[in-house]
């Protein structure tokens, strides 16, 4: 893991490089605020369970401070229903860390009934719409084969 370290006054500090990766694909066909809405939903469920994607508190110049947010960018992505069928199919074959959005929770309105539309769908038959990855930077590549950057 990179840990960016305060460079020497006057000094140019080195780039921070991932070794990892943290990353989004959307289905193509999803209206603009369902993108955010997915998205949104999708990585808030990757500093919950893994703990090494936060970075330290914010603070402004007046010491006010602000919540963590993630040490790397996310990258967000978009594919066919095809294309997100597929990645689903590898991160599960490589047990990449995950999170899901299926069509059907659109139609829902608490975590309660998200979670519920999700159990009552086999693997198989999913209706995915958002997925989000975290892992070594070359498996979430692979993962993401055939999908492009989001415009």
């Amino acid at each position: 893991m990179a840990v960016a370290e305060a460079a020497p006054v006057g000094a140019t500090p080195e780039p921070v490089r991932f070794d990892t990766k943290i990353a989004v694909l959307l289905r193509e066909d999803l209206e603009t605020w369902q993108r955010l809405n997915v998205t949104a939903f999708l990585v808030s469920g990757l500093g919950t369970e893994l703990p090494e994607v936060i970075g330290q508190p914010y603070e402004d110049a007046d010491g006010v401070p602000c919540l963590p947010m993630f040490r790397q960018p996310v990258l967000v992505f978009e594919g066919t229903k095809e294309t997100l069928k597929a990645a689903h199919a590898r991160v599960l074959s490589r047990s990449l860390p995950r999170a899901v959005f299926t069509s059907d929770l659109f139609a829902t309105g608490n975590d309660r009934d998200n979670r519920a539309a999700v159990r009552a769908v086999p693997t198989a038959d999913l209706d995915l719409v958002g997925l989000a990855v975290y892992g070594p930077r070359n498996a979430v590549d692979k993962v993401l084969k055939g999908a492009r950057m989001h415009p």
